[in-house]
């Protein structure tokens, strides 16, 4: 229970979804947690969850490609927390609907890279300076099924962002690890979230399930179960790598 105890842990996007239940996780594991959104409501709400079961956590608000926020930010982490000696680069998504690349914007494109692999790209480089000088530090980025598993009616941006997040944490294991930094990525197929619960239908859900090895549909605990691993001395020969939490459905 006490696999975090002492770190301070930044885990982007984590005023709900996916993000909430990593930052719960490692709040559990004994870190401090700065939860990170643009609701302050909800940012709040996830703070108030962790220091309600005796965990340590502050909340700060900003935009993850704004190199202004991103350093003011990371300055109040450090101010109420510490020093951060874990970041998950979670916040992302997919603002553009799957079809062909040829119905695609300019910048429809751009919202898509801009929201998954600049955000992942400036939030680690507003961190790694301090890892670097210190000596330690785990980075966890977070990918997708779709960039491991490219179909005809996969978000082609999408896809191709998180592609290239999956590259950029291969490229900074190598670069970082002499410095003692670990950096890893996580890539979930479909996550029953509250708002996937909400969008996909029953009778689609149950054809999903049949998709996957594992039949079930994955949990936002599946994902946070795999941050945890990979931010604890449990993985600490462990850096470069992309752990798929898909239910065997994609297989390297």
């Amino acid at each position: 229970m006490n696999r975090l105890g002492g770190r301070v842990a930044w885990v982007t996007g984590s005023s709900r979804g996916i993000g909430e239940s990593i930052a719960v996780a490692f709040a559990q594991a004994g870190a401090a947690v700065a939860v990170h959104g643009r609701d302050e409501r909800a940012a709040q709400a996830v703070q108030e969850r962790i220091t309600a079961a005796g965990g340590r956590a502050s909340v700060v608000l900003g935009d993850v490609t704004s190199a202004p926020d991103l350093e003011g930010m990371v300055e109040t982490i450090e101010w109420a927390l510490g020093p951060i000696d874990i970041l998950v680069a979670n916040a992302g998504g997919n603002p553009v609907r799957p079809g062909p690349l040829e119905a695609m914007s300019i910048e429809e494109w751009r919202r898509a890279v801009d929201a998954n692999l600049t955000a992942t790209f400036a939030t680690i480089a507003s961190v790694l300076p301090v890892m670097k000088q210190r000596g330690h530090g785990s980075i966890i980025t977070i990918s997708s099924a779709a960039a491991r598993r490219p179909t005809p009616q996969s978000p082609v941006a999408y896809a191709a962002a998180k592609a290239g997040v999956e590259l950029l944490t291969q490229w900074l294991a190598a670069e970082a690890g002499p410095s003692g930094v670990r950096v890893n990525c996580v890539a979930p197929e479909t996550i029953l979230t509250e708002r996937n619960r909400q969008r996909i239908p029953a009778e689609m859900q149950e054809r999903m399930i049949d998709a996957h090895p594992i039949r079930r549909l994955g949990t936002r605990e599946d994902v946070a179960a795999a941050c945890l691993f990979l931010a604890s001395d449990q993985s600490g020969w462990i850096s470069g790598a992309t752990l798929d939490v898909a239910g065997g459905s994609v297989l390297h």
